[in-house]
């Protein structure tokens, strides 16, 4: 099958023919028919992952059809359409039995802990666990928006966000994750302020649903800007892009006992980021991390995009062949670009 494969982290990854995966015991084969482009693929391109070991094939946001299944799979069989989480789940664990399959303690991740989908095929693990059937209306490219950065914000958004009908959300990065962010608070009824640099990407988000837009690169203080549209900060404040600049904003432009969700990943030399403790204490702020979505919980998501309420759709923007990953994967390091981009292998 063809695939992308990264030889050199931070060099330009190749094309090449490589083995088709088999199943495991427990999982499933599946023909990518769409896949994601996000910016954790460019990370684990960077090396910034060290668990990747090289060669390596990234992409972890998927959607196709089941082409071979393992023999302990009960539920699936080939031919079926399906997406799935980036987070698989072993279904067994404390975590898993505890209903948090997101922060399974044995969890394996496509494109990070094995081969993913930048290619014709991928294996999944835990396919009775894991995989998640998609309406027969609903298209691959769509679908293979929601395994990563769609589900991550709704999650961030509802269920550890708690958005509500008249709160201020303020989304920092307006990128697939903060545009999805933006469509799913407005659609519970906030009034949503989206911070970026880039005028096209706040142009967007004033189509899903933004009542206010902060350019960062023409205001100093972002923060202070929040606080001043909100009249006195977000109720809900979420980073989704990832870094100690936006974190630090995301934090501050809080009201008292405000929420602020971290989305966006913070890589670091030491490991570490800086985060205002201080304000966090002194005005009870909560201060929450949201790391994806698991498959049991995706019927509510899914029941808003069937009526119509969620146009998760909307948000790709781009779509491209295999050939011209390698040159996409590069250039988010400079110009992470506006909506969401989808890989079709098969064209």
């Amino acid at each position: 099958m063809r695939a992308v494969v990264i030889e050199r982290h931070s060099h330009p990854p190749e094309i090449h023919d490589i083995p088709t995966p088999t199943p495991p015991t427990h999982g499933v084969t599946v023909r990518v028919r769409s896949t994601g482009l996000c910016r954790s693929d460019w990370h684990a391109w960077m090396g910034h992952d060290p668990d990747i070991r090289l060669p390596h094939v990234p992409g972890h946001e998927l959607a196709g059809t089941v082409e071979t299944v393992g023999p302990a799979v009960t539920h699936w069989h080939p031919g079926d359409r399906v997406t799935v989480p980036f987070i698989c789940a072993c279904g067994t664990c404390p975590s898993c039995r505890a209903g948090a399959h997101q922060v399974c303690e044995r969890q394996t991740q496509p494109g990070f802990t094995h081969w993913g989908s930048f290619a014709e095929y991928v294996a999944l693990d835990h396919a009775d666990v894991n995989l998640v059937a998609l309406p027969d209306d609903m298209t691959f490219a769509t679908a293979a928006s929601l395994g990563c950065r769609f589900a991550t914000a709704f999650r961030a958004v509802v269920q550890k966000g708690r958005a509500a009908a008249g709160e201020w959300v303020a989304v920092h990065g307006c990128g697939g994750v903060g545009l999805s962010a933006v469509m799913i608070a407005a659609a519970a009824g906030a009034r949503v302020v989206a911070i970026d640099v880039s005028p096209r990407a706040l142009e967007l988000a004033r189509k899903f649903g933004a009542t206010e837009c902060v350019n960062a690169s023409t205001v100093p203080d972002t923060a202070k800007a929040v606080s001043e549209l909100t009249h006195g900060g977000a109720h809900l404040s979420l980073d989704a892009l990832g870094s100690p600049t936006t974190c630090a904003a995301s934090v501050n432009g809080l009201r008292r006992r405000g929420r602020h969700v971290q989305v966006g990943l913070l890589p670091s030399d030491t490991g570490t980021t800086p985060v205002p403790m201080a304000r966090a204490v002194a005005w009870e702020l909560e201060i929450l991390g949201s790391h994806g979505m698991a498959a049991h919980t995706y019927p509510e998501m899914l029941e808003l995009v069937a009526s119509g309420v969620l146009r998760p759709d909307l948000l790709v923007t781009s779509e491209i062949p295999l050939d011209a990953v390698p040159q996409a994967l590069e250039a988010m390091g400079t110009a992470p670009g506006s909506g969401v981009t989808v890989i079709n292998p098969w064209t």
